[in-house]
């Protein structure tokens, strides 16, 4: 028997990108068979990764234009799928499986008259021993492409033009994107498409005042690792990082909302920052991404006076930040705290990250997709960064100064 995902209304291709108009997933715990209809033929790759257990499909750019919720539900050894861009050029299809599986066979069909073009993806179950040898295999013959590419032309197109401009860097983070697409709120909006929006919004009202440059993560729907958005401030020498996010609780734990600034810190300073951290850092996992060649060094970095130097003027900007924020903006009960944000352990660069605020709460979704608020709430943030700034200069710099 074979579960249809839902099919979507006629595609429309955009910019020339080949289109996924339908997902079908068929199979038992032995054998599955995973199919995407395409308008055409395109170059595959398909990979396994472990713990979780996950396979992963990597295609040139693809518009998906499937039903709302397609991939929440699987079938035999697919548990749930999530599809998305991952770079300018590459999407990718990631497939949580219920158990050590092993890719049969890959191919395309070429489109027909009768039919359109379908990527087929064969899925057997093995053991775990069978699963890490052939692991093992691909990442010996294949390791550099194991890992989502740098976004190197994008990254270099958000630069600063000029190099001797002794402005400030303010590097703006608006989180998720592509295949990662964070919270989703009952109406459907998805918290990457919101905080990019946000994070545009607040770029333009930085730079307004010509006295900052700006460089932005990501500028479109597309997945950046948490360890290359820390790293772009770094290399960039940057002095201050703002990653935008917009926060989601089920009902069973009561109608929270507002705004909330965290810090980096070892310690999580209550239950729910620890949790929001936790589904924050799995952002790699939903890519699919193999983490196990990330270096380990910056566990060690965080102990240096240089970390401790950063972390205290992070806490000073949060507190700047709520004390600005509250004029404009619903903050939470409790509007300042920390945990262990991976996209906020640059050792070298005050980092925060700001939630909006939550799009399980009817009140606060309404106010993120409010232009006036989001007009006031990027307002409150360049005087939050004002305020930064000129304290800064005016008190103790960190020893390796300013730009």
């Amino acid at each position: 028997e074979v579960m249809r995902t839902g099919k979507s209304s006629a595609a429309v291709p955009v910019a020339g990108f080949p289109v996924a108009s339908d997902v079908r997933v068929g199979g038992d715990e032995s054998q599955t068979r995973f199919v995407v209809d395409l308008t055409r033929k395109v170059d595959i790759r398909a990979f396994t990764l472990a713990d979780p257990y996950r396979v992963v499909i990597d295609l040139p750019q693809v518009t998906f234009n499937l039903p709302a919720k397609t991939g929440d539900k699987g079938r035999g050894l697919v548990k749930a799928f999530r599809y998305g861009l991952v770079m300018q050029g590459g999407s990718r299809i990631v497939m949580d499986v219920s158990k050590p599986v092993r890719v049969e066979k890959t191919f395309m069909l070429e489109a027909s008259a009768d039919h359109p073009a379908r990527l087929v993806v064969d899925l057997a179950a093995t053991d775990r021993e069978n699963f890490m040898r052939n692991l093992a295999i691909e990442n010996k013959t294949a390791r550099a492409l194991d890992n989502v590419p740098r976004r190197e032309s994008q990254t270099k197109a958000a630069e600063p033009k000029t190099t001797d401009d002794p402005r400030p860097i303010v590097v703006i983070d608006p989180g998720h994107g592509g295949i990662d697409t964070g919270t989703k709120a009952a109406n459907e909006v998805m918290e990457k498409t919101i905080v990019l929006e946000f994070g545009l919004l607040l770029r333009d009202h930085i730079e307004k005042t010509g006295k900052y440059r700006v460089v932005m993560t990501r500028t479109d729907d597309s997945f950046v690792p948490l360890g290359d958005r820390m790293r772009l401030g770094r290399e960039r020498k940057a002095q201050l990082f703002i990653s935008i996010h917009a926060d989601w609780l089920p009902k069973s734990e009561g109608d929270v909302q507002g705004a909330t600034v965290y810090t980096l810190s070892d310690t999580a300073s209550d239950s729910e920052a620890a949790r929001l951290a936790e589904a924050e850092n799995r952002a790699d996992v939903i890519a699919g991404i193999d983490l196990s060649s990330e270096p380990n060094d910056v566990a060690d970095i965080l102990i240096d006076l240089a970390h401790r130097e950063t972390k205290t003027f992070a806490v000073h900007f949060a507190r700047t930040l709520v004390g600005e924020l509250k004029n404009t903006v619903r903050l939470h009960k409790h509007p300042i705290k920390s945990a262990g944000f991976k996209v906020l352990r640059a050792p070298d660069v005050p980092s925060v990250l700001l939630e909006l605020g939550y799009v399980s709460n009817r009140d606060d979704l309404k106010l993120l997709n409010t232009g006036a608020w989001r007009q006031k709430a990027a307002e409150s943030m360049v005087k939050a960064i004002d305020t930064f700034f000129a304290t800064r200069i005016a008190g103790a710099n960190p020893a390796r100064g300013s730009n």
